[in-house]
């Protein structure tokens, strides 16, 4: 937030540098630098690679260029400048600051102030910050800014967005300055005046800068990469995609987060920012895992890296079940603990890890924590009451957004209670740890989610279940595909076994109608909702003993096999026909020739197309080859079926 500013001085150099300098082309003035001798010992030499490197925002061999400067000539104040400016910029504070203190001239001293301010922002010392700002003239607009990203450090966003708004209206339209603003916005959980500002900065960006290629790379065209220059930095849009990729993340709207990170600026992965670096691999961690834990495992290696970078990376490990890498990241980063996890998120990962080895003693634990917060969710409560009572509005604003706050906190340490007794198929014991909850999450679309789930995991308890499911399915039955396949599927089940088969027909035909309009649209993708339902009402027809419709469900499901046949589809498929085969060889079943004929053109059919589709899972983390191992496919796991159909054919 802080800035720095860099000049150049003039050499003797030719033209055609100072040209390439002028237009930007600060990476091929380098090379060509670089390739005259003279400019690695003379003072204009110097003086121009350091610029680019600056400019190219590398700013430890910037530092490098201009420490032989300061050396050389130890009277040019503005050498030791760029010098303390380019250290700071490469993070590394102490340098900086020793550097900056040797600049004794007062003419220098308000940019010494405005940068050593810089520095302990930097450092996270806060009060000498606030202190040396506060030393700055009030006439500076950068004071303002100054002040604003202090009041934004310590977590007074509404005090720090009126800083940026007054310094956005005094000294007009600045990418910086409108970012920090979406910034605010964005800690105030503000998202619509948040997604405007980012798009204000990226129109601009757009306009004024084509050379950056913004949203090429999206639109699948072939761009080289723009690199690191200060103009990218200046136009903050690689800020802006960063901070609308995080807004479309929370809003759970994954496609469109994606859809940000490729929009930006193009550059080469090793160019990447850390917060770029941090953000694409959050946010493709369930498409490419190992890549996604990768990219967070280097980042907690440099110095700085996002405060997110921990606390998510040991998140991510337990919803992998990971819990051993989890605990030893935890084990060999003790010195992380105290200052990026809260007191919360500790104790919270501190229960999932003990979960493993002592269930009784992670529940203990997650029930403390959960006391904990439903105590201040009560408290928080009457608060809001008392400030409606007294009309305060800007107190209930602020009271509800902190019960939102613990109720995010709450949500996932009753679920993993809820999980503990889940993985014992205790669901009683699940759905009474629900009800104890229901007076602060009744309205959370995670607890009624899972509460349906308990509910129809029961067998009994169908109705109630079809009460839970039908509003989350309602609330998006216009885009009824945004839905989990597995809830469309189990309200499917639920209709049928209250017998409401007229409204799981018309669930269908509205899943088949929307996945034949998208076929249509995006010839190339996969959509596997119909596939699933079709799946699950086969396999409870089957438990059932109606081995006839149930096969017949399932079999339908895998249409066309080209598109719905993987290794999860195929996985239940089997379980059916294999238990389908078992009860004929024991003589529990009878069916008819038409169908059994049925089952082996439909294993024909599989063993054609499954070639290349494996039958065991394989491990995120684990690198292998993409080949299937000759008897992990389906075509060998269909052919081995047929066989025995066709043995039971003749006896």
């Amino acid at each position: 937030m802080f800035s720095a500013n860099i000049v150049i001085n003039d050499g003797d150099f030719t033209k055609t540098i100072y040209t390439m300098i002028k237009e930007g082309q600060h990476a091929e003035a380098i090379k060509i630098l670089h390739g005259i001798p003279e400019s690695n010992t003379c003072q204009a030499g110097l003086s121009l690679l350091a610029y680019c490197y600056f400019h190219v925002q590398d700013f430890s061999n910037a530092a490098t260029y201009y420490e032989q400067l300061t050396q050389l000539f130890m009277d040019n104040n503005d050498y030791k400048i760029y010098y303390a400016q380019s250290l700071y910029q490469a993070c590394l504070y102490d340098e900086a600051y020793k550097v900056s203190e040797t600049i004794i001239d007062e003419e220098y001293a308000p940019r010494v102030t405005k940068l050593q301010a810089a520095i302990k922002y930097g450092q996270e010392d806060l009060t000498v910050a606030k202190h040396l700002v506060d030393s700055c003239s009030t006439e500076d607009p950068d004071t303002e800014v100054n002040l604003g990203c202090l009041l934004y450090k310590d977590g007074h966003y509404e005090e720090a967005l009126s800083k940026f708004m007054t310094s956005l209206q005094n000294i007009g339209f600045k990418p910086f300055l409108s970012y920090n603003v979406a910034l605010c916005h964005y800690r105030l959980k503000e998202y619509g005046p948040a997604l405007r500002n980012c798009a204000d900065i990226i129109e601009r960006g757009i306009r004024d800068h084509p050379e950056l290629s913004v949203g090429m790379q999206t639109e699948g065209i072939e761009v080289r990469s723009v690199g690191n220059t200060l103009t990218l930095h200046e136009t903050a849009l690689t800020e802006a995609f960063n901070l609308k990729a995080a807004i479309e993340y929370q809003m759970k709207n994954l496609d469109a987060a994606r859809e940000a990170l490729t929009d930006m600026p193009p550059r080469a992965e090793y160019e990447l920012d850390a917060v770029t670096l941090h953000n694409q691999a959050l946010m493709n961690i369930d498409q490419n895992p190992a890549e996604g834990f990768e990219k967070l495992q280097f980042l907690l290696q440099q110095n700085p890296f996002p405060p997110e970078t921990f606390s998510n990376l040991l998140l991510l490990y337990c919803q992998h079940e990971c819990y051993d890498l989890a605990a030893d990241i935890l084990a060999e980063n003790a010195h992380l603990t105290y200052k990026y996890l809260t007191p919360y998120l500790y104790d919270f990962l501190d229960a999932i890890i003990t979960q493993q080895t002592s269930p009784s003693e992670a529940y203990q634990k997650l029930d403390d924590l959960a006391n904990r917060h439903t105590e201040v969710l009560r408290k928080l409560t009457k608060q809001v009451q008392e400030h409606r009572n007294n009309n305060d509005t800007e107190m209930v604003k602020k009271t509800v957004m902190d019960y939102e706050e613990c109720l995010d906190r709450y949500i996932p340490v009753l679920m993993a209670q809820a999980k503990i007794y889940w993985e014992m198929e205790n669901y009683p014991q699940v759905e009474k740890i629900f009800r104890k909850s229901v007076e602060f999450c009744n309205d959370n679309d995670t607890w009624r989610l899972n509460v349906a789930h308990v509910l129809f995991m029961q067998e009994n308890k169908f109705k109630e279940a079809t009460g839970f499911y039908e509003p989350i399915v309602k609330k998006h039955y216009n885009d009824i595909l945004n839905v989990s396949a597995i809830v469309l599927a189990n309200l499917c089940v639920s209709y049928i076994m209250t017998s409401q088969n007229e409204e799981a027909e018309e669930l269908m035909r509205k899943i088949e109608k929307e996945e034949d309009q998208l076929a249509y649209e995006e010839p190339d993708k996969k959509y596997f909702h119909l596939c699933i339902v079709n799946l699950v009402i086969g396999t409870l027809y089957c438990s059932k003993g109606n081995y006839e419709f149930g096969i017949s469900r399932i079999m339908k499901s895998l249409e066309p096999y080209n598109k719905k046949l993987g290794t999860d589809t195929w996985f239940y498929t089997k379980r059916c026909f294999l238990s389908m085969i078992e009860n004929l060889s024991k003589h529990m079943i009878v069916l008819r020739d038409e169908v059994i004929q049925e089952c082996i053109s439909f294993l024909e059919s599989c063993e054609m197309y499954g070639k290349g589709v494996k039958t065991v899972a394989v491990s995120p983390f684990t690198e292998e080859d993409d080949t299937p191992n000759g008897q992990q496919t389906v075509t060998f796991e269909a052919r081995a079926m047929k066989a025995l159909l066709l043995k039971l054919q003749t006896y």
